[in-house]
């Protein structure tokens, strides 16, 4: 194996001939990222796209989520430690820009829930295949959160400003059909078939011509990286300014207590 399995704790990785899969491993967390995971991801799409072994990446989670967004104690941790939450800021913009400047086309094996980061993780991809019982959404505001690793670049893309707005500003999380139908991804399959449809179309592609495919998905990605350029270091300092209200504490306080936040706008 060219990626060193020794240096990732929470990714794992294996081969289906030229096809490289990259599963996210906290099955009993959901996949919810805490401080390593999100560390690893900010920097395991740059060792896949020097990894002479595989031409195609598919990106699923261990278990029955794909990823259920930010760890609780890693948000309290986060809350307590200013200095965390801006290394944790410094990575997201590496797990970002590492899945649009990666050359490898990525089918996301959305294999259960994709939320906050994980929704992101999914719609970064470059085609998404989901479990037909998944749901996907970004919930940051939820948490007291600014949506600012990528939500609110992605989501007007994918299916419009207005459209897109309603989701960001409520966190309501979609049924994997119904995303499918609002054209934020692809494909929406019994659980049962996912492997198929999903590796299906890694093996297509990993038939294809490799250097067209790659460069048409580098051109295609031209606009949506200058727009992420614009954006981003915005959306990042107002999350880190979002992590420092006490909403964001209440509403971690009362995830942790099991019961519904009760913010004043502060």
């Amino acid at each position: 194996m060219a990626i060193d399995q020794s240096r990732y704790e929470h990714i794992e990785f294996s081969y289906r001939e030229r096809i490289l899969t990259v599963a996210l491993n906290r099955p009993d967390a959901l996949n919810a990222v805490n401080a390593r995971l999100h560390g690893e991801l900010s920097r395991v799409l740059y060792d896949v796209q020097q990894d002479p072994d595989s031409d195609v990446v598919v990106l699923t989670g261990m278990g029955k989520a794909f990823c259920a967004g930010g760890d609780l104690k890693w948000m309290q941790d986060a809350i307590d430690d200013q200095e965390t939450f801006e290394r944790t800021a410094l990575e997201a913009k590496g797990i970002f820009f590492g899945q649009l400047e990666v050359e490898k086309p990525i089918v996301c094996r959305m294999n259960g829930h994709a939320t906050g980061l994980g929704a992101s993780l999914a719609l970064c991809s470059d085609i998404v295949i989901a479990a037909e019982q998944a749901r996907i959404g970004d919930p940051h505001v939820s948490v007291g959160l600014v949506a600012g690793d990528g939500g609110c670049i992605l989501w007007p893309q994918l299916i419009g400003y207005t459209r897109a707005k309603e989701f960001l500003l409520t966190g309501d999380l979609i049924a994997a059909p119904e995303a499918v139908r609002i054209g934020l991804i692809n494909r929406a399959v019994p659980l049962a078939e996912l492997d198929a449809q999903a590796y299906g179309v890694a093996e297509r592609l990993a038939k294809g011509a490799t250097k067209a495919i790659r460069w048409t998905k580098v051109t295609a990605n031209l606009g949506l990286k200058a727009l992420a350029h614009q954006i981003f270091d915005t959306g990042i300092a107002y999350e880190i300014q979002s992590n420092r209200t006490a909403d964001h504490q209440e509403a971690v306080n009362a995830f942790r207590e099991r019961r519904p936040p009760r913010f004043t706008g502060k």
